[in-house]
């Protein structure tokens, strides 16, 4: 979730767009609550949408870059750091339903949870590295880590991304379409950033 400069220039509604986009899920499924329209399982629902929520915001975060780099489109770069923030705001509130809601904060199911059950560990691991990324993505961290440090903690968007499709992965069991969509997305971003790398270092 890197700082980066403003995104706009001559399109200074595309961040309060972006803004109330990332937020639209959310009020979505507040109004559903409201409406009692959840579904059977509602804390099931709830922890669905949030999870998706959080990875299409994550991979939306790691699109940035390429496409600055391959494309021109210099205005996406301004939009990394808040998709990245408000990816880790929804993995939080997706994790604290996990373990408010649905665990009703009973920690010894929790452990058990983490430790036993695959798809729930790769979950906890994204979120565990998406945390120091959101705490560092401010530009005084950039300054306090330096350039270089900073960069290499924040290349662990990747592992949380990759982590984040794999927890998708294992939750669905039987029909990965829709998983699949994403892992090929994900990968289509990292050779993206491979085929950068590889062009950046090529004689003159």
């Amino acid at each position: 979730m890197p700082v980066t400069p403003r995104a706009g220039g001559r399109r200074p509604w595309l961040k309060p767009a972006v803004f109330a986009g990332a937020l639209a899920p959310l009020g979505l499924l507040l109004v559903r609550a409201a409406r009692s329209d959840l579904g059977a399982n509602p804390i099931a629902e709830v922890l669905n949408e949030l999870g998706l929520t959080t990875l299409v915001l994550l991979i939306g975060s790691l699109a940035c870059t390429p496409l600055r780099e391959i494309l021109g489109w210099t205005w996406a770069i301004g939009l990394r750091r808040m998709l990245g923030l408000f990816a880790f705001f929804y993995a939080a509130m997706h994790f604290g339903t996990y373990i408010g809601l649905d665990q009703g904060l009973h920690f010894g199911a929790i452990f058990a949870d983490v430790t036993k059950r695959k798809f729930i560990f790769a979950g906890f691991a994204a979120f565990v590295m998406l945390a120091p990324l959101a705490a560092t993505s401010t530009a005084a961290s950039v300054k306090r880590l330096g350039f270089p440090r900073w960069k290499l903690l924040h290349r662990l968007a990747y592992t949380a991304a990759i982590l984040g499709v794999v927890h998708f992965f294992l939750r669905v069991k039987k029909d990965v379409s829709e998983p699949a969509v994403y892992a090929a997305v994900l990968a289509l971003l990292l050779l993206a950033r491979v085929y950068v790398y590889a062009r950046d270092r090529r004689p003159r």
